[in-house]
């Protein structure tokens, strides 16, 4: 068989000899051979046929017509392998496990060839300044601790698209509160506002399908109080934000590097921990900086003040000194029992207000059928009624630490219930007034050294100003290798 090689040697001697057999020789062909290539200036392997025929019997011919109908009713949404399955059902006996392969490559060739057109994705150019999109991403598998407890939470991560410029925000969920304060952080921190801002489609700014309004009416504030045009994906349609989402991934991955490299995933505080993420940021966004001033350039101008990025709500306490909101109770200071209070609803936070003052900050509560009760808003009245402690619905909520618990079980142990929970709700009471850290340490105290608890005991620590010592450390003095040695090199004495 003459080879491309040959040929090539062929052309190259055609040249260099007077007659064509001097050149055919230096090739190693014959004559003939070579004045069919020189005529044709081919070489061998383009001249073969392509090879576009089988080599082996389709096993699936017979009942292909059957398969294309069924592929062509489903529009090719079908999987082979139910096919396969319908086949052999169908067919006893006709096909094997192993032909299962054969029958994918032949579906495979007819999708790319027959098939239904396939999505397509449109890389998109952006202007300097006039898009920016954000979005919630979960970074609860990164296994962040504060205080050696597990923080779950999200980040709202906001990303220029010119420039990659991001910001973030730490937030416990995708509410408006979460999106209106990491937004309006991320503006100010830019110092300007882009044209259009994009999100997905949160429940906390794109009103459900059918609605007349795009948006809702809180996020369409927020939208007029910047200037900016809001837009939103399709549903399920993530792509659609893939600057940010891609931005998502990198982030996180850069987090989890850092955290490596810091040899540890616990934090002091929240504090610190926003520390750590924000150094993080700004040494990503060093590398944007000139584009980044492009967009600074054409950036609208701020407003003069933010947007309140808080849900106001009135709310009247009950005669359990509690408000019920957003399916979850929370206790106020029995003063405010029968008035109307009003509520700042923020991300992770309640602020209380009355008569133009703001009263009490609370935790705010996730999901349903949650409860808050601070025992300092109910002592007063609990003391007038012990009676109504045994059986409160909110008792559990009544235990400040886990050494309060303990010594309500103690007092039980020891006394009658009656005078069980009057003991207690004094030593609550006494806690509530000079301080919860100093009687905790006084119950810890008794606890340790086995005394019965009682409120005159604690009471006397709590008035003297003073705290109980400190646990006996014992220090066991450790003998110096050097005797192991001597003891080894002693002889060894066996009895028998």
């Amino acid at each position: 068989m003459v080879t491309d090689k040959q040929v090539r040697t062929l052309f190259k001697m055609q040249n260099k000899h007077r007659f064509k057999y001097q050149a055919a020789d230096a090739a190693g062909i014959g004559v003939k051979t070579a004045r069919k290539y020189l005529n044709s200036g081919k070489l061998p392997s383009q001249c073969r046929p392509v090879h576009n025929w089988r080599t082996r019997k389709d096993p699936f011919e017979a009942d292909w017509p059957y398969i294309e109908q069924m592929l062509f009713d489903s529009r090719g949404t079908l999987e082979v392998k139910s096919i396969f399955d319908d086949l052999q059902g169908k067919f006893p006996g006709r096909y094997q496990n192993g032909q299962l392969r054969t029958l994918q490559r032949k579906v495979k060739a007819w999708k790319a060839l027959y098939g239904p057109s396939k999505e397509v994705f449109f890389s998109q150019h952006y202007e300097p300044g006039q898009w920016c999109c954000s979005d919630f991403t979960s970074m609860n598998k990164l296994n962040i601790t504060i205080a050696g407890r597990p923080f779950e939470h999200k980040i709202y991560h906001f990303v220029m698209c010119y420039s990659n410029w991001q910001s973030f925000s730490i937030c416990p969920s995708e509410s408006f509160e979460s999106l209106s304060q990491g937004l309006q952080d991320a503006l100010w921190r830019l110092g300007g506002v882009p044209w259009y801002h994009r999100t997905d489609n949160l429940t906390s700014a794109v009103k459900k399908v059918g609605s007349p309004e795009i948006f809702t009416d809180k996020y369409q504030g927020l939208a007029d109080h910047y200037g900016f045009e809001p837009v939103k994906t399709n549903p399920a349609s993530p792509h659609e934000n893939g600057d940010v989402e891609k931005s998502n991934h990198l982030f996180k991955k850069a987090v989890d590097q850092h955290l490596i490299m810091r040899g540890s995933r616990d934090f002091v505080s929240l504090e610190e921990y926003e520390k750590f993420l924000r150094k993080i940021t700004d040494r990503m966004n060093l590398n944007n900086h000139d584009r980044l001033l492009e967009e600074l350039k054409v950036l609208g101008d701020l407003p003069h003040l933010r947007y309140d990025d808080f849900e106001s709500r009135e709310c009247k306490v009950s005669r359990a000194g509690t408000i019920r909101l957003l399916h979850n109770t929370y206790s106020v200071h029995s003063r405010l029992v029968g008035e109307t209070v009003n509520v700042r609803i923020y991300a992770d936070n309640l602020e209380i207000w009355y008569a133009q003052s703001c009263i009490e900050v609370l935790p705010r509560l996730r999901g349903e059928n949650g409860h808050h009760i601070n025992y300092r808003h109910i002592i007063d009245q609990l003391v007038r009624k012990p009676g109504a402690f045994e059986n409160y619905i909110y008792k559990d909520d009544l235990y400040p630490s886990s050494i309060f618990r303990i010594a309500y079980d103690i007092l039980r142990e020891g006394l009658s219930i009656r005078e069980a929970n009057k003991q207690y709700l004094k030593i609550l009471e006494l806690a509530a007034k000079e301080g919860e850290s100093l009687v905790n340490e006084a119950l810890r105290f008794q606890i340790n050294t086995d005394e019965n608890i009682n409120f005159e005991v604690v009471r006397e620590f709590v008035e003297a100003g003073t705290r109980p010592p400190d646990p006996t450390v014992v220090c066991i003095e450790l003998p110096e290798p050097a005797y192991y040695d001597a003891l080894y090199e002693e002889p060894l004495c066996v009895c028998l």
